[in-house]
């Protein structure tokens, strides 16, 4: 019987993550194979799930809950905040999709996106792009060490 990945193994892989749309999100095929340990949480709870007990070679299609991947859209994560502070600190004009990173403590920021921009305010998402969405990944398991 072929070796199956377990806790602990460093694993190779190729996989390609879409929307329930169909819309591709990331994808590593035609690159390097995605690299990991199971179970060392250094990717999402369902994505790693999903590759206990694989063999190499193995190919399957995991569909994956928001829970299980980048939690559920929060609407208290998002917050419109004054266009001229924006403004001010980016030093350029904010745009929809920019990604910036928000100062919460003295030594902590988190990633936030703009998602609107108005005449008097910006508004800023600190939710993952990808929360409250369900993952889908066609997965294949290219090596195990």
């Amino acid at each position: 019987m072929p070796e199956q990945a377990k806790n602990g193994d460093t694993v190779r892989v190729h996989y390609t993550g879409r929307l329930k749309t169909g819309e591709t999100f990331d994808s590593s095929v035609g690159g390097d194979p995605f690299e990991f340990t199971v179970g060392a949480g250094d990717t999402i709870a369902g994505f790693d799930e999903g590759v206990r007990g694989m063999s190499v070679g193995d190919t399957k299609t995991v569909e994956i809950e928001a829970d299980d991947a980048y939690g559920q859209h929060i609407p208290e994560r998002v917050q419109a905040v004054d266009r001229a502070v924006i403004t001010q600190s980016l030093g350029q004009e904010p745009e929809v999709g920019m990604a910036l990173a928000m100062q919460i403590a003295e030594d902590q920021q988190i990633p936030v996106t703009i998602v609107e921009v108005t005449d008097t305010h910006v508004t800023l998402d600190a939710n993952h792009p990808l929360a409250g969405e369900k993952l889908i990944f066609d997965i294949e398991l290219v090596g195990i060490n």
